[in-house]
C-alpha cells in the first residue's frame, strides 16, 4: 500500500472489469484516485455516487466586525424617539443623514433653553420658537418666536426681553435689520429702520408723554434732518441733529391751544434779516445726510 493514499491501487489485470477493480465497500465521503488514468474515478460512478460522496469543503463566511451593525443603527433619518448627547442635550423630531432635519425639539441642560420648529441639516432653519426655563418659577418663558436662517434670527420674528420689552419686526444674521418696531421698559417706543441691532435710517420715537421724534438715525441716535414734537408744550422743532444733539433748526408753535401744558408766552417772532439764509447756511455746515 502506498503512503498518502486511502486505499490500495489495484494492478491492471487483463480480462477484470471495472467493477472488479473497486473495493467492495465505499465509505461515505470518500474519493479514489487513480494515478494512470485522470479522470477515471468519474467515470466509474454514473449513477452520480461518486459525486454524492465527495467530501465538501465549507470555508466559514467572513463575519462582520459589530461595531458595523452598531454604527448602522446609529446613523439617524426619518422620525425618531428622544436622543441625548454625552453632554445631557436631548433632541426629539426628524433627521436626514444623521443630522437634525425637519421638525424637532431640542432641549439644551445647561440653561434649560427649549427650541421648538424647523430644522435643515443640523441647524435651526424656518420657523420656530426658543424659550428659556425661569429659576424662580420653573417655566418657560418665550424669548423669540419668528424665522431663522443658519441657526440665526432671519426674517420677521418677535423678541421678548427682560423688563417686559419687546421687538417685533425684521432680522438678519442675528441681529435687528431691517424695519421693526421697539417697545422700551419706560413706555417708549420705537419704529422704523434698524440697522446692525440699532436705528439706523428714517424711524420715529414716541415717548411716554406723546412727545415725538420723526427724522434720521444713525448707531442709534438722532441724526440728520428731523422734527421734534413737544405735544405738552405745544412747539415743534425741525432742524438738524448730529450724534443726538439738535445743531440748528426752527422752533415754533404747534398747537399750542390744545397743548396740555403750554408755555406762558408764544414764541416770539424772527427779527433778522435774512433769517433763511442763515439757516441754510447752518444746515449746511452740520447736515451729512448725504454723505
Amino acid at each position: 500500500m502506498e503512503k498518502g493514499l486511502p486505499f490500495p491501487v489495484l494492478p491492471k489485470t487483463s480480462g477484470r472489469s471495472k467493477d472488479q477493480c473497486l473495493p467492495q465497500t465505499r465509505p461515505a465521503g470518500t474519493y479514489l484516485t487513480f494515478p494512470n488514468r485522470p479522470g477515471y474515478a468519474a467515470s466509474l460512478f454514473s449513477d452520480g455516487a461518486a459525486a454524492n460522496n465527495m467530501p465538501i469543503v465549507k470555508y466559514p463566511r467572513a463575519t462582520e466586525p459589530l461595531w458595523h451593525e452598531w454604527d448602522r443603527k446609529a446613523q439617524k433619518c426619518g422620525l425618531r424617539h428622544t436622543v441625548y448627547s454625552v453632554n445631557g442635550d436631548q433632541y426629539t423630531g426628524e433627521w436626514l443623514g444623521n443630522l437634525k432635519h425637519g421638525k424637532g425639539i431640542q432641549v439644551w441642560k445647561r440653561n434649560g433653553a427649549i427650541y421648538s420648529g424647523d430644522w435643515k441639516f443640523g441647524k435651526r432653519d424656518g420657523y420656530g420658537s426658543y424659550s428659556i426655563l425661569d429659576p424662580v418659577t420653573k417655566e418657560y418663558k418665550k424669548v423669540y418666536t419668528g424665522w431663522w436662517k443658519n441657526d440665526k434670527k432671519c426674517g420677521y420674528g418677535v423678541t421678548f426681553y427682560p423688563s417686559a420689552e419687546r421687538y417685533e419686526g425684521e432680522w438678519s444674521g442675528g441681529l435687528r435689520s431691517g424695519w421693526g418696531r421697539m417697545y422700551y421698559w419706560d413706555g417708549s417706543m420705537y419704529e422704523g429702520q434698524w440697522l446692525e441691532d440699532r436705528p439706523g435710517g428714517q424711524g420715529m420715537l414716541r415717548l411716554p408723554n406723546e412727545n415725538r421724534y420723526e427724522g434720521g438715525w444713525k448707531d442709534g441716535k438722532k441724526h440728520g434732518p428731523g422734527k421734534f414734537f413737544y405735544l405738552d408744550k405745544g412747539q415743534l422743532f425741525e432742524g438738524i441733529w448730529a450724534a443726538d444733539i439738535p445743531k440748528c433748526g426752527i422752533l415754533i408753535d404747534f398747537g399750542r391751544v390744545e397743548a396740555p401744558a403750554p408755555t406762558q408766552y408764544p414764541i416770539p417772532k424772527i427779527e433778522l434779516a435774512d433769517p433763511d439764509g442763515v439757516l441754510a447756511e447752518a444746515q449746511a455746515m452740520f447736515d451729512d445726510s448725504q454723505n
